[in-house]
Order: structure tokens, then sequence, then C-alpha cells
């Protein structure tokens, strides 16, 4: 079975840690001396969600009623984030290849309301940093950097998250470890945060890590897990629950291993998907959550990933609505699609394979009969 959710292989080694997390308390200590690798020099906070760093830096950074640059293609969760605040976004198109932001067109849409650009490494893949800083430094922007999908990733050898004024993370897009954000930052932007406690959603999240409930819940529970994760909000900033807290510290310590195995699968995977008309992202530096894909002109993506699922190949279709194909951003906005062309087209084509730590050449040998079998037919 393959599922884009990041999964705990059934091991002696992961019991000790799944029971360990439940059990222990958590030391900051230990946060504090694992990601000082990954980012020295720097202060973290962790928040129950990637979101919830976005609103603190929102907050602290002091940019209520401003403008910022962002990606168009992007998750819709930031509009409500962006109403709040009175913040307008000024949307920016993709390239094709690697599904960022474009650097050349940034200079078109600055205006003197322009405090700050929102840089995502999508899918895992760092954007183009040397232009984009430069430009930023030129305009005296704030760069806010948007790691949900990359962390490990690299950038002129220094981990993504060291280059903006701050950074955020999603850790349960990358770790079994349930909920969770990260907020990377140099500047004091600690702030009091909400006591969470170990959730029903939790519990849910926690089943979904395993094969055989991932499997089910994919199959009977697609509707009803969407809306239950966005009602499931505070309205003021939480912190990350001692579970989650633990399990990632825990699948932390092997990040490095599990990461240089699915690198090279992934290079592998995406030769595979080559030759059968994907076009891939480019991956220089890319730490691969999943491996992102555009599917060949002339098929159904819709139809193709509702038939992989007939074979237990879950790929999912991540960013098919982004934040500019929202109905209510588009008239708040008054968003002109056919400014967006490579966007729109991502959209239509996206098609995101599972990419598990634990996969062998097997796995993925497995995935590949199975797609070539269903484009056949």
């Amino acid at each position: 079975m393959y599922f884009t959710h990041p999964q705990i292989k059934i091991t002696g080694e992961n019991l000790k840690k799944i029971f360990s997390s439940f059990l222990k308390k958590p030391v900051q200590q230990a946060a504090q001396k694992q990601l000082s690798y990954y980012f020295p020099e720097k202060k973290f906070l962790f928040t129950d969600m990637g979101r919830t760093s976005f609103r603190l830096i929102i907050e602290k950074l002091n940019l209520k009623n401003s403008q910022m640059l962002m990606p168009a293609y992007i998750c819709d969760i930031f509009y409500p984030i962006l109403k709040k605040y009175h913040i307008k976004p000024v949307f920016l198109d993709i390239d094709l290849k690697t599904f960022n932001i474009n650097p050349e067109e940034i200079t078109q849409k600055i205006t003197p309301q322009t405090r700050a650009i929102l840089i995502s490494h999508t899918y895992g893949l760092p954007a183009n940093l040397e232009k984009l800083l430069g430009v930023a430094k030129q305009h005296n922007l704030l760069v806010i950097e948007d790691c949900a999908h990359a962390f490990g990733a690299k950038e002129q050898g220094k981990y993504v998250g060291n280059f903006g004024d701050v950074s955020f993370f999603s850790l349960y897009k990358q770790f079994p470890s349930l909920r969770g954000g990260l907020l990377v930052f140099e500047k004091n932007l600690e702030t009091s945060l909400a006591k969470t406690s170990f959730s029903f959603r939790d519990f849910l999240s926690f089943l979904n890590c395993f094969p055989f409930f991932s499997f089910f819940f994919k199959k009977f529970g697609s509707e009803i897990a969407p809306k239950m994760l966005r009602k499931e909000k505070t309205e003021r900033p939480s912190q990350i629950n001692r579970v989650s807290f633990n399990l990632f510290l825990a699948f932390l310590k092997d990040f490095e291993r599990d990461l240089k195995r699915r690198v090279e699968l992934a290079s592998y995977f995406q030769e595979e998907l080559k030759k059968l008309g994907f076009e891939t992202q480019e991956a220089k530096n890319n730490v691969f959550c999943y491996l992102s894909a555009l599917v060949p002109l002339n098929l159904d993506r819709d139809k193709l990933v509702k038939d992989l699922r007939k074979y237990k190949v879950f790929a999912t279709r991540i960013w098919h609505t982004p934040i500019i194909l929202n109905k209510e951003v588009r008239k708040e906005y008054k968003i002109n699609l056919s400014e967006f062309k490579n966007t729109v087209a991502t959209a239509q084509r996206i098609i995101n394979f599972p990419l598990q730590n634990y996969y062998n050449k097997k796995d993925i040998e497995k995935m590949v009969g199975i797609l070539k079998k269903v484009l056949k037919n």
C-alpha cells in the first residue's frame, strides 16, 4: 500500500520511539540541540500548526494592513489569515519546471505598500534564493521563507530556513508528528502560546501513520477529514502538544539517513516517470516529501488518480485548487487568471506520488508497474 501521509514502519526501534513519545515529558533543550545543527544561531518556537507560525510572523513583524508578494501557486489556507490581518496579497506566477515563483516578475508588481515577500520552497525544492534575496534587498522587503515542504533542503550549502528574516515549517508534512509548526527566527519573536493537549484529531492522525488505518481513512474518509481539520481551529495561537513534539524529535534523529535513501529513490522514480511522458520537478537540492510531476497533456489527471487508488496507490493532487482558484479569493482581489497561466496549468496537471522514508527500489518498481498498467488500460 502506498500513501502520501508520513507513515511509520512497524519495527522494534519505532515502537520504542512511539511509546516513549506518549510517556515522557518534552525536553526543550534536546530540541534546541538537534535543531541547532540545521539552524545555527537561530531561535525556535513550536506551534500547533504551520499556519499559526505564519500568523505570529505577521503580528510580530507588524505586517498588518500592508501588501505581501506571494506565489499564486500556494495553499488557500492562507486566505483567511490574509483577510484577518488586512493584508493584500500580490500574487506571482510560477515557473513550470520548478513550481516556484519567477524572480523576473517581482519588480513589475512591487508597490510602495509592499512590505514583505513570502518565498515558498514548493514540494521541497528550494526557490532561486540568490535572485529572490537580491531583489528583496534592493527593495527593502522582509523575507519570509515558507519551508512547509522543505525541512532538510539545502541551497548554497545551507539549509533553507536560514536565508529569510524569518521562516516557518509544517512538521507533520515530513514527519509522523501528528501536528506541529516550527518558527525559526533571529530577533525576539517569542510570545505566550495557549497550551494544547493530545486530542481526538491527534488520535486519528496517529492511526493514519499506519498502512491499515491510512487505507481505511483514505478510502472512506476523504470527505470527512478535510472538513474536520478545517473546523478544528483555535482563535488564539497555540503551541504543539507533548506527543507531537516528542514524535518529531524521535524521528528527527534518523532524518539525514532517511533523506539520503529517499533522494536516491526519487531520482530513479523521476527517470521512470519521464519515460512515461510525465514532466518532473527539477530536482537539484529537492528533499522530496513526495514526488511531484505534471501528467502528460493527453491524460485526464483526475481519472488517473482514481484509477491508481484501485491498486492502492494513493497519489494526490496537492494544490489542485491553489489560492487564486478559490472563488472568494478571485472575487475579493479581482484575480485575472490569464495573468497566471503557469499556475493554472500546474493546478490542472499536478500529481503527487508517495515517497516514504522506508521505501526501497522494489516499492518504486511496483508503483511504476501499476502506473504502466493503468496507463495502458
